[in-house]
C-alpha cells in the first residue's frame, strides 16, 4: 500500500512511538474555515462480524425485523487481513481505517514493516504496560483524527473499553505493540513527557475506561513513573468525570476526560447506570460538546466489549452490547439530523474491525426476538417442518439437543454433550459450545459489513480493503 506523506504533521514521538516533550509554539489548532465545518462520525463495533450482526438483529427484532445498522442506505463488504495475518487483531485493522496503511498484528498506527515482537519472540512491552519498542522499528503514520485536528476540526474518542485499548489508541497514538498502554496514555496528555504533538492542543472529548493506566502503581494504577495523568489533563484544561452525573454536568463548551472504571467499562448487561454512562449517553454528550466548538468534528465511537464477550463465547453479553452500540448509532443519527438536516455536511460510517467464529446452526425454525421468558436466538434448534415433531428440539448423533448459536472455537467443549434446556442457554453466564477447545475464542477471518449515510456516503460500495476506507473519507473531506 502507498505510504502516507508526513508533511504538515509534527509527530513529536520517537520512531518507536514512545514520544517526547513538544517545544513547538503551535499549542492550538488553526481557526476553522467555513469549508471545514463538516462532521465525520466513525462507529466501530469491535468483532461485529456479519454473523454477529445477524444474531443481533434476530435477538432484538426477529428474523424479519431491522435494527438501525440495517437501515443505513449505503453499504460495502470490507477485507480485514493485516500485513502478516490472514486473521487480524484490532490494532492493525482499526489502524488501517485510521491511516490507510497495512501493518502487522498488534501494531498501533505505525509504518508497514514495524514489528510488534522482538527476534526472540518476546513482545516489545514490559509486564507493567510500558513500551520497550526499539529505535528504528518503524515510524508513525498520520491518523484521520490527527489530520482533522491539524485542519481545525474538533475531535473526540468514545469507547466501552479502556481508552488506551487497541481500537481507540489507533486514532491518537503510535506504538509498535498495543500492550504498552501506559505509554499510549502518555501520548494523550498535552505538554507532558511522551505527548504526541500531532494532536495540537489535545483531543477535545475522551470517554471510556482505563483509569489504571493514568495513575501511579501506589495510587491504584499501573504506572511505574509516578505520574498522575488525570491531574496533568486537568492542569491542561480538561474537566474530569468519573461517573454518569459528573459527565452530564460538564459544560458543552469545555473539554473532558471521562474515565469511569479502572479497566474496561462494564458489559451493558451488568452496567450500573449511576456509575457508568451508557454508550448512547456518552455518544450524545460527545456530539453536544464537539458541536459546541463550531468547527466541524471527528468522533470515533467504539462498541468495544462486543469483542470481549465473543472471546468468552458468551453470546448473550455480546448481543446486548451489540444492541447498545446500535442504540448509540440511532441516537447519533437523530441528533445529527437536528444539527445538520439531510446530513449534507455529515458523514456517518458504521463498520467492524474483524469477524469472530460465531455460527448460526441449522435448521432452526424462526424464533423471533428474545424476550424475558423466550430464549429466541439464544435457544435450541427446533424443527420447523409441519407434523408431530414441529417445534421439538433437533438432536445430535447421540440424541442431545444443540443451540442455535455456537462457536468454531472457545472454552466450552464438554468431553461428552448432555441435554440442554433453554433456561440454561438463555442465562446471562452461559457459554455457547465450541468445536475446538481453546482457553479463549479467537477472531475469524471473514469480511465485515460497512454501512454509511450522509455526505459522500455513496463512495462506499462493493468489496473494498480496510485501507480504502481511510482513502475515501479523506477524499470526501478533501484532506491532504
Amino acid at each position: 500500500m502507498k505510504m502516507l506523506k508526513m508533511a504538515g504533521l509534527a509527530l513529536a514521538v520517537t520512531l518507536a512511538g514512545c514520544g517526547g516533550d513538544s517545544d513547538n509554539d503551535n499549542n492550538g489548532t488553526p481557526p476553522p474555515s467555513e469549508t471545514s465545518k463538516k462532521n465525520v462520525l466513525f462507529f466501530l463495533g469491535d468483532g461485529m462480524g456479519i454473523t454477529t450482526l445477524t444474531a443481533m438483529r434476530i435477538y432484538e427484532a426477529g428474523e424479519a425485523g431491522s435494527i438501525t445498522i440495517d437501515e443505513l442506505p449505503e453499504s460495502a463488504f470490507v477485507r480485514t487481513y493485516s500485513e502478516d495475518g490472514q486473521v487480524t487483531d484490532s490494532a492493525p485493522s482499526m489502524a488501517a481505517y485510521m491511516t490507510g496503511v497495512k501493518m502487522k498484528n498488534e501494531v498501533i498506527s505505525m509504518s508497514t514493516g514495524t514489528n510488534a515482537y522482538a527476534p526472540d519472540g518476546s513482545q516489545y512491552v514490559d509486564a507493567d504496560g510500558n513500551t520497550t519498542c526499539e529505535q528504528g522499528n518503524g515510524s508513525p503514520v498520520p491518523t484521520l483524527l490527527e489530520k482533522m485536528k491539524a485542519s481545525g476540526y474538533a475531535t473526540g474518542v468514545v469507547t466501552t473499553t479502556r481508552v488506551t485499548h487497541a481500537t481507540p489508541a489507533t486514532t491518537y497514538a503510535h506504538l509498535c505493540n498495543r500492550n504498552g498502554e501506559n505509554t499510549i496514555a502518555a501520548q494523550m496528555v498535552p505538554g507532558g513527557e511522551g505527548y504526541n504533538a500531532a494532536l495540537g492542543d489535545g483531543i477535545d472529548v475522551v470517554l471510556g475506561g482505563g483509569r489504571r493506566h493514568f495513575l501511579a502503581n501506589d495510587n491504584g494504577g499501573r504506572r511505574t513513573d509516578g505520574r498522575d495523568l488525570i491531574a496533568e489533563m486537568q492542569e491542561a484544561g480538561y474537566q474530569y468525570a468519573s461517573s454518569t452525573s459528573e459527565l452530564m454536568d460538564v459544560a458543552d463548551e469545555d473539554r473532558v476526560l471521562g474515565i469511569f472504571t479502572s479497566s474496561d467499562m462494564s458489559y451493558e448487561l451488568d452496567r450500573v447506570p449511576q456509575q457508568e454512562p451508557s454508550l448512547e449517553e456518552m455518544t450524545s454528550k460527545a456530539i453536544d460538546m464537539l458541536h459546541a466548538r463550531d468547527s466541524g468534528f471527528f468522533l470515533m465511537v467504539e462498541g468495544g466489549r462486543i469483542d470481549h464477550a465473543l472471546h468468552a463465547s458468551n453470546a448473550k453479553r455480546a448481543l446486548t452490547d451489540g444492541i447498545a452500540f446500535d442504540n448509540a448509532i440511532a441516537a447519533a443519527l437523530e441528533k445529527m439530523e437536528n444539527i445538520d438536516p439531510g446530513l449534507k455536511n455529515t458523514l456517518i460510517v458504521v463498520t467492524a474491525d474483524h469477524d469472530h467464529t460465531l455460527v448460526i446452526n441449522g435448521y432452526a425454525e424462526r424464533t423471533g426476538a428474545t424476550t424475558d421468558g423466550h430464549a429466541g436466538v439464544l435457544g435450541l434448534v427446533r424443527n420447523y417442518a409441519n407434523g408431530p415433531n414441529k417445534g421439538t428440539p433437533r438432536t445430535d448423533v447421540d440424541g442431545n439437543p444443540y443451540t442455535i448459536l455456537g462457536f468454531g472455537n472457545g472454552p466450552n467443549r464438554p468431553d461428552s454433550r448432555v441435554a440442554l434446556d433453554e433456561t440454561t442457554t438463555a442465562g446471562n453466564d452461559y457459554l455457547q459450545e465450541a468445536t475446538i477447545q481453546l482457553s479463549s475464542e479467537t477472531h475469524g477471518g471473514g469480511d465485515v459489513y460497512l454501512g454509511a449515510t450522509g455526505m459522500g456516503a455513496d463512495a462506499f460500495h462493493g468489496v473494498i480493503d480496510n485501507t480504502e476506507v481511510f482513502e475515501k473519507i479523506t477524499a470526501i473531506l478533501d484532506l491532504e
